[in-house]
């Protein structure tokens, strides 16, 4: 049964029967007193888990990693969203960049359009989404390192790429009917090397950072012998001060042997004329994968600690580092945003992009019906939606 959502201003609950209400709101308080356990016993340990951490040399304050100049910042984010019509499937996928603030003597100039788009009719497909999310993503990526500024922000962890790119790689070959499939393959060398750049961050001008809002790692739980059930960022966001960060330890992988990597990329799938540069190129991203550090930090003490993914050769340099940190406090600016100012506003506008999918939709309808010289209906009939899947 599909559960309409209400409208705006409307009871959250108007489409749900009475009892399935009750019996939720009755099993909630279960789960209420189990978090006011858990809240409790956390502030009752911060003072020493506080002062362990202090001890252990993992803590900084950012005033020792000043800049002298307030660096330019930008951030990508994309979505992606699919409408399974009767006879076919409307495909969308976008990247998006946004500046940050800019200090007062910034005189660049970033020439538009900031933004990368797919779109497509396909086949049905069980498996379209794989394929648009590495298009997504790619295009992203493309973006952040065109980017004419300091610091380049990615909405997002450092490895998911290389997950996304792994699964579309597998999908391909085996789905060439796909207007996607096609994308992707005349386009994932680009995408590979635009990754690439951003992992080694080479060039000392453009530091990038990867911004995960949610991650199942534990590096400075591991470290520092914490229970299993506590998250590092929900922990740390209680135990540092505003002004205070870690620092970048690498990120934790499991390998599965001495010298092998916990990633790959699996580029045999690909048309003779890019398998081998894809190969090379992908050989390259996994052993820079390899060297991503992470750490935490709170710039104020409104926003809760922030996990932040860097290259080595941004976590081991310090000015490059403080760069970094400067570039995050200075747009941490407003309670209302949990999140530098870029990041949070990149994340609203793709996140508009599944709420379009429907308008898009009568668009091409429309255009449709007016060139058809059969039965309109016929038409309507087609292009039904029944179902629609999104993701970022």
């Amino acid at each position: 049964m599909t559960v309409r959502m209400p409208l705006e201003g409307a009871s959250p609950f108007a489409d749900l029967p009475s009892a399935l209400v009750d019996d939720v709101v009755g099993q909630t308080s279960s789960v209420a007193a189990g978090l006011l356990k858990s809240f409790a016993s956390v502030k009752e340990e911060r003072k020493s888990l506080r002062r362990k951490l202090k001890e252990s040399d993992l803590v900084i304050a950012d005033s020792t990693l000043d800049v002298d100049v307030a660096p330019t910042t930008c951030a990508t984010d994309g979505s992606y969203a699919i409408e399974r019509l009767l006879m076919t499937d409307l495909v969308a996928a976008a990247a998006v960049a946004v500046e940050g603030l800019a200090p007062p003597s910034e005189t660049r100039h970033w020439e538009f359009p900031r933004h990368k788009c797919f779109v497509a009719a396909e086949p049905h497909f069980t498996d379209t989404s794989t394929i648009v999310r590495a298009i997504m993503l790619g295009e992203e990526l493309r973006l952040l390192v065109a980017a004419p500024h300091d610091l380049l922000m990615l909405d997002g962890t450092f490895t998911l790429p290389i997950i996304y790119f792994n699964q579309a790689l597998n999908q391909v070959a085996s789905r060439p009917q796909l207007k996607c499939s096609q994308e992707f393959a005349d386009n994932c060398c680009d995408y590979l090397e635009k990754f690439l750049e951003a992992l080694q961050s080479r060039r000392t001008d453009k530091q990038f950072a990867a911004f995960p809002k949610y991650s199942t790692r534990r590096e400075i739980g591991r470290k520092l012998r914490w229970p299993s059930n506590y998250d590092d960022r929900g922990i740390l966001s209680i135990l540092l001060d505003a002004g205070e960060l870690t620092r970048p330890i690498p990120l934790d992988s499991k390998k599965t042997g001495a010298g092998d990597s916990t990633w790959h990329l699996n580029t045999g799938e690909l048309p003779d004329s890019v398998r081998s540069h894809a190969a090379k190129v992908a050989k390259a991203v996994v052993a820079a994968a390899d060297t991503i550090h992470v750490m935490y930090y709170k710039p104020r003490a409104w926003i809760p600690a922030i996990r932040v993914e860097v290259p080595a050769s941004v976590a081991l340099n310090t000015h490059r580092l403080a760069s970094v940190v400067q570039g995050i406090k200075h747009q941490s600016v407003a309670a209302s945003m949990l999140e530098p100012y870029p990041i949070y506003f990149a994340d609203r506008i793709v996140k508009s992009l599944a709420r379009a999918m429907p308008a898009f939709r009568q668009v091409t309808t429309q255009q449709i019906s007016e060139d058809y010289d059969g039965d309109i209906g016929e038409i309507y009939f087609a292009l039904h939606g029944f179902r629609s899947e999104t993701g970022r």
